[in-house]
């Protein structure tokens, strides 16, 4: 059995996917190691580059986009290792982090999850912990309304009232870099398939800790990551699965009334910005753009209101 399961779901993000391989494999960890690549489906070559450059990879090909978790959940399956780590494609392991993980992990049994520090590609601290959602958050943050939000709510959200290199016990870790234990993933169960991406380690984290593990930040192991890639090739599908990933969270967890009130805010928002950007198309503001825009708030609105 090996120490730590690696485990990268890559969705059309090929040249990404073979910079996150080399730096895995360039760690060297004291720990052993099985990397596990599953593949959505990717119409660049991407299976076909772990297939000819990495042999030693388990690859699963899938024929179309599962979406993240399931993809995840097929890794999980397969994977043998102590510990499980989620890592992004257009991420990069930075020397010795995936061993310093493992031995923080071994230290400390009751320790569920380990997040990494995110670092941007610049160097500067990428936020990557978070205490849970309120309602009241939820209406404001990953909105147009963030901006007018209460400075002392997104600061308690954020973390940004602790330092970012204290190791810490938080409420959840970003799924960019998440490391498991496997005993702790066979109490909680795998991923919740009901979140096709997005907020799917916010609601894993919240069963881990809700079972009694601790999630920690560890921010002596860094990880690099080149944010949002994948996702940025689809704008609306993204828009779409974030939203809905949002209010299910609340419904899960808040009930039927705070995924209520989330929708009609959300919903309300998507609507405002059709009118800012048609209000700007008419006035022959970049056309085009705002044409964009406004097929794709168009598009998650209908998905909102099905």
């Amino acid at each position: 059995m090996p120490d730590l399961s690696v485990l990268i779901v890559n969705w059309n993000v090929r040249d990404l996917l073979r910079r996150c391989l080399h730096s895995v494999l360039a760690s060297q960890p004291a720990c052993s190691l099985e990397v596990i690549v599953v593949d959505n489906g990717s119409t660049d070559g991407s299976a076909e580059m772990v297939r000819a450059e990495f042999p030693q990879v388990h690859l699963i090909a899938n024929a179309d986009n599962r979406g993240f978790t399931a993809a995840n959940n097929q890794g999980l399956a397969v994977a043998r290792g102590r510990y499980v780590l989620l890592l992004n494609p257009d991420t990069e392991v930075v020397g010795d982090a995936l061993e310093r993980m493992v031995a923080f992990a071994d230290a400390h049994p009751d320790v569920g999850v380990v997040g990494p520090q995110l670092l941007n590609p610049d160097g500067t601290v990428q936020s990557s912990r978070r205490r849970f959602p309120t309602l009241t958050t939820a209406l404001f943050e990953s909105t147009w309304l963030q901006p007018y939000a209460p400075r002392r709510l997104l600061t308690h959200y954020y973390i940004l009232d602790r330092p970012d290199d204290e190791i810490q016990d938080v409420d959840w870790v970003t799924g960019a870099a998440l490391m498991a234990r496997r005993e702790a993933v066979e109490q909680v169960g795998p991923l919740d398939e009901g979140f096709f991406m997005y907020s799917e380690e916010l609601d894993w984290c919240r069963r881990f800790r809700e079972a009694g593990w601790r999630v920690v930040y560890l921010p002596t192991a860094r990880v690099i990551h080149h944010e949002g890639k994948s996702s940025e090739q689809v704008l609306p599908a993204r828009h779409v699965h974030f939203q809905t990933s949002k209010i299910r969270y609340f419904r899960k967890y808040h009930g039927p009334l705070a995924a209520g009130i989330l929708r009609t805010v959300i919903l309300g928002n998507y609507l405002w910005q059709m009118g800012v950007e048609g209000a700007k198309w008419l006035l022959g503001h970049k056309r085009a753009l705002r044409a964009e825009r406004i097929r794709a708030y168009r598009q998650v609105v209908r998905a909102m209101v099905r």
